[in-house]
């Protein structure tokens, strides 16, 4: 467990996030190298599928990762007001949610996988193999609610170097195992799922170890004693419930993006795939830098430090505006290259660096969205930022690619995109300057005067 409530504030956020991002290097690495063995050694199908498959997985587990995002944000006060007893429980509450809610996403999702498919009108040729796809992975979902809810835990106690080595172990692994299951045993897509399961499982295994051999013993997880607590899954619903049902929209927001791009036949939805694949890599810096500044607002507020909120914000915001910005440069010079590593077919190429030049010029909007929303997420706010989300994404995105599309083909689609970030920034830029944001710390410090 750290603290992050004393030292220099871009020293201590960055310090803190490097160990995320580098870890989300590597998840991204491993998901990629899905993409890049079976592009290159299934077929664009198959790639496909991949990217089919993605929006469903993550709606299924967005709701309950909404929820272990708000126990990460009471975990993070209660250490910083120093109340142990408060934060042992929510970490048992956690784990028992955690067990419900990966039996019931296994169940569902496994049961409804193939109509969705059609539902959102996958292509013949693409729909055996994110089938195929999308059961295994659900199969394996309570390997991955299980590696990111301890992750959730030890980030809300300022812990994130052993996430990093977790993950580093199962992306090693991960990469061997695509490259056996798939170009050895030639198990095609479903090698590359299982491949995904077992590497999550591991990281859950170690995640597990480490947690009870901590020297902490507030960490060590003791399931014949678990205490499911109402009062704390109370609060953890009004904090991560609206951050949950904005994942949740935000996956459905995806799933309807996937079904404008399904029409356009599978050149566009393999250049799709790898395009985006590459774009998760290029938000990472702002997605991890926005999750350090949760946690440090998080200990701050509770530790009766807000002097130090504005000064981190500022710091972070101007960070990762620089990291965004070069990001972009290399995007547009290298769109071709880029794509290329997924398929070296021609048209599956243009396609994705189409995207890519039109998306990457706008990272600095997507940065700069997620960092002051990760001021919000800090002090408990999660419900405004869900309205903007739900605004930019059904009001604008959706709307814009639909309409777009039908005149300027795919780059219509790919414009909706920095359409919504432009309307979501705005709003949660504004609402942060209105200060309203301070009103909703859990741990109150009633002499404290909490800054714009």
């Amino acid at each position: 467990m750290r603290s992050l409530t004393e030292g220099n504030e871009t020293k201590v956020i960055i310090n803190f996030a490097l160990p995320m991002l580098i870890g989300n290097v590597f998840q991204q690495l491993y998901t990629t190298v899905d993409g890049i063995v079976v592009g290159r050694g299934v077929g664009k199908e198959a790639l496909g599928a991949i990217g089919a498959s993605f929006p469903i997985i993550f709606f299924m587990i967005s709701l309950s990762m909404g929820l272990m995002m708000g126990a990460s944000i009471m975990l993070s006060q209660f250490f910083g007001a120093k109340d142990y007893v408060r934060m042992k429980r929510t970490m048992s509450t956690g784990y028992v949610f955690l067990i419900a809610a990966s039996v019931a996403v296994t169940i569902v999702g496994l049961a409804l996988s193939g109509p969705v498919l059609k539902a959102i009108k996958v292509p013949d040729a693409v729909y055996p193999h994110a089938k195929s796809y999308l059961q295994i992975m659900f199969i394996g979902m309570f390997f991955m609610f299980g590696y990111n809810t301890i992750s959730a835990i030890l980030r809300g106690l300022g812990d994130s170097k052993n996430p990093l080595y977790f993950l580093i172990v199962a992306s090693i692994v991960n990469v061997g195992l695509d490259l056996l299951f798939v170009l050895v045993f030639k198990w095609g897509i479903a090698g590359a799922a299982w491949a995904t399961v077992i590497s999550q499982g591991l990281s859950f295994v170690i995640g597990i170890v480490y947690m009870q051999r901590s020297k902490e013993e507030s960490l060590h997880i003791d399931l014949k004693h678990a205490v499911f607590d109402r009062e704390l899954f109370r609060t953890m619903i009004r904090i991560g419930l609206p951050t949950g049902i904005q994942q949740s929209l935000v996956s459905l927001g995806f799933i309807a993006l996937t079904r404008i791009v399904n029409p356009f036949g599978t050149n566009v939805i393999a250049g799709y795939t790898a395009a985006m694949r590459l774009d998760s890599f290029a938000a990472m810096p702002a997605m991890n830098l926005s999750m350090a500044i949760s946690t440090f607002v998080g200990q701050n507020l509770g530790a009766g430090k807000p002097e130090r909120v504005r000064k981190g914000y500022l710091s972070t915001l101007a960070v990762s505006l620089g990291i965004s910005l070069l990001m972009t440069v290399v995007m547009v010079l290298f769109k071709y290259q880029l794509v290329g590593l997924f398929t070296s077919d021609s048209e599956v190429l243009r396609y994705g660096a189409e995207y890519l030049v039109i998306v990457s010029s706008f990272y600095v909007v997507f940065t700069s969205m997620f960092i002051t929303g990760g001021v919000l997420r800090g002090a408990g706010d999660t419900f405004i930022q869900m309205i903007f989300t739900i605004t930019a994404l059904w009001g604008v995105r959706i709307p814009a690619a639909a309409l777009l599309s039908s005149f300027f083909g795919t780059a219509g689609i790919w414009w909706g995109i920095p359409a919504g970030w432009i309307v979501g920034f705005t709003g949660i830029f504004l609402y942060y300057l209105s200060g309203r944001w301070k009103r909703k710390v859990i741990v109150k410090h009633p002499t404290a005067i909490l800054p714009g």
